[in-house]
């Protein structure tokens, strides 16, 4: 990928960061003529520092006698 088209992918996330990577490429394809793998865009999302979102895990509440639970 050349740099030109390294900042279009970067600014066609940061407006819509809720699409699908497959949905991107389509929308690069229809509006820039950008024709590129879904694959290619994830690898290049990820050396751009865009990572996959994780869950984020709720803690463990262990049952406190001190505060009387039981």
């Amino acid at each position: 990928m050349t740099e030109r088209s390294q900042c279009m992918l970067k600014r066609r996330v940061i407006r819509s960061h809720q699409l699908s990577a497959d949905s991107i490429a389509k929308d690069l394809q229809t509006s820039c003529g950008l024709q590129i793998s879904t694959t290619t865009m994830c690898r290049e999302f990820y050396g751009m520092g865009f990572h996959g979102r994780a869950a984020a895990s709720k803690p463990y509440i262990t049952k406190c006698n001190a505060k009387g639970w039981m």
